[in-house]
């Protein structure tokens, strides 16, 4: 806090003529609480100080503290004076126009989209188990990193991210997801959708359009529009993304982004036959795919397919990861895989736009994917996840078979409730219901993309957060609000 700026504002805007050093001092600092701008638990500077930063008496400054605890302003104690008073929450004035329509015809358009709902009630989706994260463990790491920076690693950091980390996960990727990489093609980003808000800015232009899964997913929606790219909804079914010959014909697209291994929102997972067609059919449209590879590393059912990205030599695919789902949110890791074509054009890019930091938390991650804590950890979570998914379907399937089917549970971390009566059950309703008593159930409506209407409706469901033997008593409240 800059008091001499303070008494200055207020000397020129709030005393009134005639007023002593003194008073104008306590008058001065009263109002700063009141205002909020001295905040309850704000430890005042000590008087001497105060005086010599003012220039004025220190019995002017004490005369102001004293008056200041008399009135309930401050509280002294052994270390000083401390704001006490806390004022009361005021509503603030309606904005005026100009600042309610100051936003960019970009930011607007996005005002549509639906707002994410609280992250850590069941059944948000795509919320880890956070209570079975190996903490302690992760501390340790983060320890040692920071023990081990220099100091000319606390300066911006590479753009493309910390080389140990790019190696790290560019050998995990070959080993379990066939991804054909080496460390040059990753890219660090602050999370999914920092790498979508990428992809958005270096392989297209404004007016370009993408393809998207409908119902898809909110926050690539998001980066679209942001981008003011034109946006197509593609149909989505049991099996995934199906475009028609009409929609290659039609609206061939520039970008094509999908969530293969596990649909989001409905669950599909896109096989083999329609990945190897979708590469064939964006090489010759001359299209970049986006591999969102979503909820990859939880396979339940069944072996896993490999990622788009290596099936076939040089596919044109940009393949996206993260940590937020296998790990914590908070981490805000994830990382791009560019073309080797593209990788040098991308370096350029992020060299002059996007200075990187965290070098600590970046490298406590290469030693937790090195040292293979990261694949001990993913096994423990399958065998929890697949608990859990095999606890909620069986109470879907008991109380809720004869209004809903299941869709999406041999993978990830959330799996589609369908209703068969889409024109008398309102999944938004309901939704919003559920949310009342604390349960996030997102309806599946609610994800349609580029203004084409879908055929699901029910709700998503996210399982990996939520204990088995909490799963029967929140499907019975879900019961309750659907067949109402």
């Amino acid at each position: 806090m800059d008091y001499a700026l303070l008494m200055a504002a207020f000397a020129k805007n709030g005393a009134q003529p005639g007023w002593s050093g003194q008073r104008l001092l306590h008058e001065c600092l009263r109002q700063a609480i009141r205002e909020g701008t001295l905040a309850a638990g704000t430890r005042l500077l000590a008087s001497r100080v105060l005086a010599r930063e003012l220039g004025v008496a220190r019995n002017s400054v004490l005369y102001a503290y004293g008056q200041l605890a008399t009135e309930g302003f401050v509280s002294p104690d052994r270390r000083g004076t401390k704001v006490s008073f806390k004022p009361a929450l005021a509503l603030l004035p309606e904005p005026p126009l100009t600042l309610r329509t100051g936003l960019s015809i970009r930011a607007q358009s996005l005002a549509s989209l639906p707002v994410a709902p609280e992250l850590s009630a069941a059944f948000a989706p795509g919320v880890p188990a956070l209570a079975e994260f190996p903490l302690t463990l992760w501390r340790r790491l983060l320890e040692r990193s920071w023990r081990g920076l220099s100091a000319a690693q606390l300066n911006y950091g590479e753009a493309a991210g910390e080389p140990t980390l790019r190696s790290a996960i560019a050998d995990h990727l070959r080993a379990a997801r066939g991804v054909v990489c080496d460390a040059g093609q990753v890219f660090i980003t602050d999370g999914t959708q920092s790498s979508l808000d990428l992809c958005a800015r270096a392989f297209a232009d404004t007016g370009d359009r993408v393809w998207m899964e409908n119902p898809g997913y909110g926050g690539a929606l998001a980066a679209w529009r942001a981008a003011q790219l034109s946006v197509v909804g593609i149909q989505v079914d049991g099996g995934g993304m199906a475009p028609t010959a009409a929609d290659w014909r039609r609206q061939p697209p520039k970008l094509i982004y999908l969530t293969p291994s596990h649909q989001y929102p409905t669950g599909a997972v896109l096989g083999l036959e329609r990945r190897l067609a979708l590469i064939r059919q964006a090489t010759a449209a001359g299209a970049l795919i986006i591999e969102d590879d979503y909820d990859s590393e939880f396979r339940h059912d069944g072996p896993p397919l490999a990622a788009l990205q290596g099936l076939t030599p040089d596919a044109p695919v940009v393949y996206l990861g993260t940590f937020s789902k296998t790990l914590f949110p908070a981490l805000r890791i994830g990382f791009v895989v560019a073309p080797a074509t593209l990788a040098p054009a991308l370096a350029a890019l992020l060299s002059r736009s996007l200075p990187r930091g965290r070098a600590a938390d970046q490298l406590a991650l290469a030693e937790f994917l090195r040292n293979g804590h990261f694949s001990l950890h993913l096994r423990r979570m399958r065998r929890l996840y697949r608990q859990r998914r095999d606890a909620l379907v069986e109470a879907l399937e008991s109380r809720l078979s004869d209004v809903a089917s299941v869709h999406g549970a041999s993978a990830g971390m959330h799996l589609a409730l369908r209703f068969h009566d889409e024109l008398r059950l309102d999944d938004a309703r309901i939704s919003s219901l559920a949310l009342q008593q604390g349960i996030v159930a997102p309806a599946l409506s609610q994800h349609s993309v580029g203004g084409r209407a879908h055929g699901w409706r029910g709700l998503m469901l996210g399982y990996a957060q939520v204990p088995v033997e909490q799963m029967g008593e929140l499907v019975m409240r879900l019961e309750a609000l659907i067949r109402v």
